[in-house]
């Protein structure tokens, strides 16, 4: 995973806190496509501050990272479906419609975490993804979600209350 990623490729200004490379107190994750060019993949050390029990992953954080990687999924679906290159204008976005999380096993604070993900089915305003998360060679819990493509430009001033321009 030495190319740019999806995230450095298409919103080098993002500042979510997952995944925004311009975030100065966020996780920074990175997608990239896999070789197999059916999943993209992410990688992730917890740091000790994201302990739940004591020697655990916080589930929240697990939620998180699913929540990212998933959403970058789809756009990456998305600028694929489209023949277009992640970065390319207009920019293609999603938000998370539906975040569904199952926890299978336990995840140990101290092991890198690799986050493996897909579209499940179409490609369609609304896509489900399905993101499994291991620890190491296990895996400890698999996402199911839902992401719907937006403009969040128009999503944002609708969210604020201000009136949102027609195209």
């Amino acid at each position: 995973m030495h190319s740019l990623s999806l995230q450095d490729r298409t919103a080098p200004d993002g500042v979510c806190y997952g995944c925004g490379g311009n975030n100065p107190h966020g996780l920074h994750l990175k997608s990239h496509w896999h070789e197999d060019g059916v999943h993209v993949l992410a990688e992730h050390l917890p740091d000790a501050k994201y302990c739940g029990w004591p020697e655990l992953v916080y589930g929240g954080l697990i939620a998180m990272l699913v929540d990212c990687h998933s959403n970058w999924t789809a756009m990456a679906y998305h600028y694929r479906a489209e023949q277009r290159t992640p970065g390319s204008l207009p920019r293609i976005d999603c938000v998370t419609g539906n975040l569904g999380i199952k926890f299978i096993k336990p995840t140990p604070m101290g092991v890198p975490l690799t986050l493996r993900a897909r579209v499940e089915g179409e490609v369609g305003r609304k896509s489900r993804v399905i993101c499994e998360v291991y620890a190491g060679d296990v895996l400890t819990a698999v996402g199911d979600s839902v992401f719907v493509r937006v403009d969040t430009g128009q999503l944002a001033a609708a969210a604020h209350g201000r009136e949102v321009e027609s195209a």
